[in-house]
């Protein structure tokens, strides 16, 4: 009777040690030996969340896993680091409350339509194209941050931010308008003063000086001849502003296209266009801010093909070097119809 009184009492407690070393396991013990990230997305259930967790994860303990997840009633959508440190409980409680890790959204590239820029937000971030292509056409959520919808561009200073992937588009919208607010310091307002332009005209003359190249170290010297061309009274005569009324459909911009009606068009009008071309690089701004001070007013794409441009300060010094150019061009197409010939022979 006692050994059996005695037997049962052991049990209970080796029972009542079970149970309080499972919460202490589940609550304080590291459960995962690697670091992993998570996708979850709006009404996913939480044993998908469980699966997914196992899937990408080393979990030490599924069981200590299991135990804490058949609690939890709904988990938030959201992108959630795991870290070798954490407990199945702190993971539990970290998708119960929504304590997300930010992502990483890069605007960068060649962005010279919205759509691009659409679907380039949408890849990053728990969007889709179409809900992004309707907040930048949002007029009404636009002038609540203080930006004309036709200035979408310049609201996006390309670069790297950290952002919850859940973040609607009206706080994205808001925190680019933070970005570029912080962008247009009192330092940079100045250099933007002593150049004649507000900064809604700088990030218009960026994009074409963006639109003209992609060499870096030679953007100040483009922004130059644009600049140099402003306070001559010139037309800019910007190749990138008529291709931007074709919707960068041209391989080649003809004189014909020169004569399109629109007010885009510098061939035709005076000063620069009425809104951005391109969503213009930092690079590009900061070219037209701290512009190089030189006497050129044209400049053409150079003979070797290389990127780069030759710079001029006569027109008849520029026919040159645009004639030098054409005979290159005319070359290398030869050469490539030659080569597509002997191709498809």
């Amino acid at each position: 009777m006692i050994g059996s009184l005695i037997g049962g009492i052991v049990m209970l407690v080796a029972l009542a040690g079970g149970i309080l070393w499972q919460k202490y396991y589940d609550r304080r013990m590291p459960n995962f030996d690697k670091v992993s990230e998570i996708y979850v997305y709006p009404g996913t259930p939480a044993d998908s969340v469980e699966t997914q967790i196992l899937r990408k994860s080393a979990v030490i303990s599924p069981r200590s896993l299991h135990r804490v997840f058949k609690k939890l009633t709904e988990v938030r959508p959201g992108h959630y680091t795991i870290a070798s440190t954490n407990s199945s409980m702190y993971v539990a409680r970290m998708l119960e409350h929504g304590w997300q890790t930010p992502v990483h959204l890069v605007i960068s590239g060649t962005i010279r339509r919205e759509s691009t820029l659409a679907r380039k937000i949408a890849r990053q971030m728990l969007s889709d194209s179409a809900k992004v292509m309707a907040a930048l056409h949002d007029t009404l959520l636009l002038d609540s941050i203080g930006v004309e919808p036709s200035q979408i561009f310049s609201l996006f200073i390309p670069d790297t931010y950290e952002v919850l992937w859940t973040e609607s588009m009206p706080e994205l919208l808001r925190r680019m308008k933070r970005e570029y607010d912080a962008f247009w310091s009192e330092e940079n307002r100045k250099k933007a003063d002593c150049v004649g332009l507000t900064p809604k005209e700088v990030s218009i003359l960026a994009s074409i000086v963006n639109a003209e190249t992609n060499y870096v170290p030679e953007m100040p010297s483009v922004a130059g001849v644009y600049v140099n061309r402003l306070c001559a009274g010139m037309k800019l005569q910007a190749d990138p502003t008529v291709a931007y009324c074709f919707d960068y459909q041209l391989s080649r911009i003809l004189k014909k296209h020169t004569k399109v009606n629109s007010p885009f068009n510098t061939y035709l009008h005076y000063g620069l266009p009425p809104a951005p071309i391109c969503v213009p690089s930092k690079a590009a701004l900061e070219a037209v801010l701290d512009f190089d001070k030189n006497n050129y007013l044209y400049f053409c794409a150079s003979p070797e093909m290389n990127g780069r441009h030759l710079f001029a300060t006569t027109y008849s010094a520029h026919l040159k070097n645009a004639r030098a150019f054409s005979r290159a061009l005319s070359k290398l197409l030869k050469e490539r119809e030659a080569a597509e010939k002997i191709v498809n022979k």
